[in-house]
């Protein structure tokens, strides 16, 4: 085979091989293929799609190109949850104890802040001691204390998207569905879960900005995820503002025990819980929402959830008695008000505006190599549909100095728009792809 023959069938639109796509892989991971072919293949893919085979075969292939964890001596249902990334969106640190506490078994493999949206493994890593490197005996033994672990993509995972997510990431080819379907689909299928729930944001701070563009990525994870024997189901939910009341790295691992002890925000729990139930469904834990929305409060209420948490912290390394001290007071050293310049309603808070606020901060990175700063961020005192007067405090800016305290104020004053006219916020939960 030559791959030039590979890029102009593709380019021409034809449907490709299983053998063509694995000659495609091979040379991709080994190097014999060069980057600049790997690219022209991933713009002819950008144009011309993928038909549902070729989804199917790409996505295996891809997973198969390194190691495949296996997990099945583990006790319990092998379940996992995937966000295509918002802006503080801390669901995973919250329903990873609640599902463990039900009963599941949770291998979650994470990333990293990247723009706008933040990242999970650096919200942890904000906690002193909390490392995210495991091999497949520690994750093992991790799982086995916690009910779940949270890790980081090692070198030998799936090395073939590695490669293929850098050159996307600056050749613009990011926006594929199937070449987005098979970079997530391969690492979480190659860590070992048996089922799996993706939660698929759609609006102003996510990457698909209309219901429609949401709907598409949805219905090829779930239709792939099934083509691979997985029992799999998407939530379509609204990012248009931050989730919850902590955009920052500490900041939203600080909510996230919070609300595992009942002191929740109502939209993050609201998205938490839905996720959450429909793992325990997939799982084949519960039978019916109802049953499974009710176990997640249970586990709540009395107090399983916060101690899988805490035993996913320990086990992981964290200094717990650290996290307790510094929980509620650890903020970065310039504090700016942001108040309300006017009475009325809010009806936006607009959740990309917010996320490169964040990034001003600190929070996030825009590119992969660069650092994060683990106590800086917002802490909302009002969401979307709060009446205020002139002067009530809408937000916290902790920033690291003076200046990125004085752009990020700047920035919530064009991100906050406050109305005469009442205003009253749908739900977040806009469709569900796939059956239980």
């Amino acid at each position: 085979m030559r791959i030039v023959d590979i890029i102009m069938k593709k380019r021409d639109g034809a449907a490709l091989t299983e053998e063509e796509l694995r000659f495609f892989i091979n040379g991709s991971v080994s190097g014999d293929i060069p980057d600049y072919q790997v690219s022209a293949w991933l713009m002819a893919v950008y144009f011309q799609g993928m038909n549902a085979e070729e989804t199917g075969l790409l996505t295996r292939l891809m997973m198969e190109s390194g190691k495949v964890m296996d997990l099945s001596d583990l006790a319990g249902p092998l379940v996992d949850k995937h966000s295509t990334g918002g802006v503080g969106d801390k669901t995973s640190l919250i329903l990873a104890p609640l599902a463990a506490a039900c009963g599941a078994q949770v291998p979650m493999m994470s990333g990293r802040a990247l723009g706008h949206t933040g990242g999970t493994l650096d919200k942890l890593e904000s906690v002193k001691g909390y490392t995210i490197n495991a091999s497949q005996g520690e994750l093992k033994r991790i799982i086995g204390r916690a009910g779940y672990a949270v890790i980081g993509q090692t070198a030998e995972v799936v090395p073939a998207d590695r490669k293929m997510y850098a050159l996307r990431d600056v050749t613009a080819t990011v926006e594929s569905i199937p070449l987005i379907t098979a970079s997530i689909l391969s690492k979480k299928l190659a860590e070992g879960a048996q089922s799996l729930v993706f939660d698929v944001k759609c609006g102003s701070g996510a990457f698909m900005k209309t219901l429609k563009d949401a709907e598409i990525l949805a219905e090829s994870l779930v239709n792939t995820g099934k083509s691979m024997g997985r029992r799999v189901i998407a939530l379509i939910t609204a990012m248009e503002e931050p989730l919850g009341n902590m955009v920052g790295n500490f900041l939203e691992v600080e909510e996230s025990w919070n609300s595992l002890q009942g002191d929740g925000p109502d939209d993050l729990m609201e998205v938490t819980l839905a996720l959450c139930s429909r793992m325990l469904l997939t799982a084949g834990i519960c039978r019916d929402p109802d049953e499974a929305m009710d176990m997640c409060r249970q586990k709540i209420r009395n107090g399983e959830g916060a101690d899988r948490f805490r035993e996913n912290m320990i086990a992981q390394g964290a200094d717990w008695d650290w996290f307790l001290d510094h929980a509620g007071r650890w903020r970065a050293p310039f504090k700016v008000e942001f108040r309300a310049p006017r009475e009325g309603v809010i009806h936006e808070i607009n959740a990309f505006k917010i996320g490169m606020c964040a990034l001003g901060l600190g929070v996030g990175r825009n590119k992969a190599d660069d650092p994060v700063q683990p106590h800086t961020g917002l802490h909302f005192n009002k969401k979307r549909g709060d009446s205020v007067v002139n002067g009530d405090l809408l937000c916290e800016i902790f920033a690291l100095n003076e200046k990125e305290a004085c752009q990020a104020l700047a920035s919530l004053e064009e991100a906050v728009i406050i109305s005469p006219d009442p205003m009253t916020p749908e739900s977040l939960i806009l469709k569900e792809v796939g059956e239980w």
